[in-house]
């Protein structure tokens, strides 16, 4: 049966963030990720997932910027990581580094490292060397500590120019660098959006042992996984199925944005679908 991490980013939107760890275990959820934990010091979410009995699965590097007050700013004027950016590689390792050290704290396996947006006049070639440059020496500090690199395939209509898009260019660029712990974080709702045929694509890819993560929203309004023209229950067996041949045993995030979110309790009350795999 699928492993699912409660989303703190996207759910319970109607709770302060340091009150959502609770309420994902409430609802019976074993495990979180979210997108940034630099607004907080490292022991202070350790303090809240030690508390509510939760493991931390998953976060993203920093975006942009090297403290907290940059990061918050690099997000709020759009930068959506700065991996596959020329010019931008000491910003990168700096970030990365604050990473590493949030990761030790959080007892967290795995970081996801946001590929960037092509600048002005730039395509996926001039941004490709700078790319697994900065993925190589990412994954050789992540070894150290026993860690994973993820790197996610992004539509373009929510993030406009995003470097990578598709999953085989993801593959493709994880073969090129040859790092066994550089794997792909397989988030299903982009998929739909970019390629579609959703379940022989996990067919084809989680076998390979180069997929570390999936993440999960109903398509195209990012609601619930019941909600939407994806059939989810049927896409949890093939998940199922799949990991049991050939021993995946990672975690499926719920990076999806409640119907009801910003009312009280309106995230527990999407919770329907989640019932049969508490």
């Amino acid at each position: 049966m699928p492993q699912f991490a409660a989303n703190l980013t996207m759910m319970y939107p109607e709770l302060s963030f340091l009150d959502r760890f609770e309420a994902a275990a409430r609802d019976g959820f074993k495990a979180v990720e979210y997108l940034f934990p630099y607004a907080y010091t490292a022991d202070e979410l350790s303090a809240r997932l030690h508390g509510n009995g939760l493991q931390q699965v998953l976060f993203n590097a920093p975006p942009g910027g090297t403290d907290a007050a940059s990061i918050d700013a690099a997000w709020a004027n759009n930068t959506r990581g700065t991996a596959s950016v020329p010019g931008r590689e000491a910003e990168f390792r700096a970030g990365f580094g604050m990473a590493l050290r949030y990761a030790a704290v959080l007892k967290c396996p795995r970081i996801h490292v946001m590929a960037g947006l092509l600048g002005e006049g730039h395509t996926r070639e001039s941004h490709l060397p700078t790319y697994i440059a900065n993925l190589t020496w990412a994954a050789e500090q992540a070894a150290k500590e026993g860690l994973d690199i993820l790197i996610e395939p992004i539509n373009t209509r929510d993030i406009p120019g995003f470097f990578l898009n598709r999953q085989d260019h993801a593959h493709e660029v994880i073969g090129a660098i040859g790092a066994s712990n550089i794997k792909v974080q397989m988030d299903l709702y982009h998929l739909q959006i970019v390629e579609g045929d959703v379940a022989m694509k996990i067919r084809k890819y989680l076998p390979t042992g180069r997929v570390g993560h999936f993440q999960i929203a109903g398509v195209p309004e990012r609601h619930e996984p019941d909600m939407g023209e994806l059939n989810y229950g049927y896409l949890f067996d093939v998940i199922d199925e799949v990991s049991q041949a050939c021993g995946w045993q990672g975690w499926v995030g719920c990076e999806y944005k409640p119907k009801l979110g910003g009312q009280p309790d309106g995230t527990s009350a999407g919770l329907g679908w989640f019932a049969p795999y508490r």
